[in-house]
């Protein structure tokens, strides 16, 4: 098993791993690209497009992927300012999303003992080598990830809930609630008295 499928499946794996290094480069250009093209450059659809991205989805930018190949984004998601996601496991983003500035979707995990997590060198590659590992990120249709919220790896968000500004998922959020805080709880469930607010802003 080669060091990306090892990545994949959230194994401990080489990051330094020669094939890895170039599809992050890869994925880094693209992004610094992007970041520099104005809003309308027709080159935007185009970069969105060798990431495997549908071409409804809008990223405002700048973005930053770590792979971009690793990660799924749904139909008619937006995503504003300063989208980060380092995709060293897949990251599964479903459709209509509502994603706010400044957020973080990472998946990268690190061993606790700094003598299993520092760099070192090996002699039989004869270069250094970066051991990690991580785990999968999935968030739902219809969601609404607020300003500056960080979903760390192994988590799933479920269809219809809205994360709220600032807020750190450490742990799976079901479906249809707002949760929010560091660590991120849920709050309440959204029900059919949100309509009703609605009503009321619009009269």
């Amino acid at each position: 098993m080669n060091e990306k499928d090892k990545m994949l499946k959230g194994m401990l794996y080489d990051s330094s791993d020669p094939e890895l290094v170039a599809l992050r480069n890869k994925c880094h250009k693209l992004c610094q690209e992007y970041n520099c093209l104005e809003e309308t450059n027709k080159r935007r659809k185009e970069i969105l497009k060798e990431f495997g991205f549908d071409e409804s989805i809008y990223l405002q930018g700048p973005i930053y992927f770590d792979y971009g190949c690793f990660t799924k984004i749904g139909k008619n998601t937006y995503a504003n300012f300063n989208l980060t996601i380092l995709d060293v496991c897949p990251v599964n983003i479903g459709h209509d999303v509502f994603i706010g500035t400044g957020v973080s979707l990472v998946t990268p995990l690190h061993p606790m003992r700094y003598k299993e997590r520092n760099i070192y060198f090996d002699k039989e590659k004869n270069r250094l080598l970066n051991k990690e590992y991580g785990a999968p990120i999935t968030i739902g249709d219809n969601c609404w990830i607020c300003s500056n919220v960080t979903v760390v790896g192994g988590v799933k968000i479920g269809s219809g809930s809205v994360i709220g500004a600032g807020s750190v998922v450490t742990h799976d959020i079901p479906s249809n609630v707002l949760a929010a805080g560091n660590p991120c709880k849920v709050i309440r469930e959204i029900d059919n008295e949100e309509r009703e607010i609605i009503k009321e802003m619009n009269n």
